[in-house]
């Protein structure tokens, strides 16, 4: 059955057609849950509550992107909303400072780390680099779409992409100096 002819359904309250759309959707949603909440509980919690939202929320639903799409930004905020939540200090940026960054600066680390050792060395970011180099690289989003998530202006995002991105190459350097390679 088509996403539209289930959205349909769920509007009028179908539950059937609910569990369908669910269980179209909720394995790749508790993927990216676990992204960004390590917690396999929170992860489920924060699942669950996208699609209450999103259910709720279906009559604003206008299919300008797909359902998966407009689900995901629903789950991501939800997962955001829990972080805040837990009260996780961002560490602060002097906007003072803000540089425009090159975008076309190289970012290939040499040794080809596995995909594994680069989702734990995003883990070990700083927590407003982290998310927004996870929103970036990891859900495709652009400067203007993560400064709307994170409420901070389309420079910061870049700046904190930036910065990410540079620690993060340096944590991958370490990381092959170590071992040996």
């Amino acid at each position: 059955m088509s996403d539209s002819l289930l959205i349909e359904q769920c509007k009028q309250s179908n539950r059937k057609a609910q569990m369908a759309l669910y269980g179209k959707y909720c394995e790749g949603m508790f993927v990216i849950a676990q992204r960004y909440l390590k917690d396999t509980a929170a992860a489920e919690d924060a699942m669950q509550e996208a699609f209450i939202k999103a259910f709720q929320k279906l009559s604003q639903f206008k299919g300008d992107v797909t359902f998966g799409a407009w689900l995901k930004r629903i789950l991501i905020n939800t997962c955001l909303d829990g972080i805040k939540a837990k009260k996780l200090e961002l560490q602060p940026l002097n906007e003072e400072v803000f540089t425009i960054v090159d975008d076309g600066e190289d970012w290939s680390i040499s040794d080809e780390p596995t995909v594994l050792e680069v989702l734990a060395a995003i883990e070990e970011l700083p927590e407003n680099y982290k998310l927004t180099v996870k929103l970036f690289l990891l859900e495709g989003y652009d400067h203007q779409e993560i400064s709307e998530i994170l409420q901070i202006s389309e420079n910061a995002s870049r700046t904190y992409l930036h910065r990410g991105k540079t620690k993060l190459k340096e944590k991958l350097k370490h990381l092959r100096y170590g071992t040996g390679y």
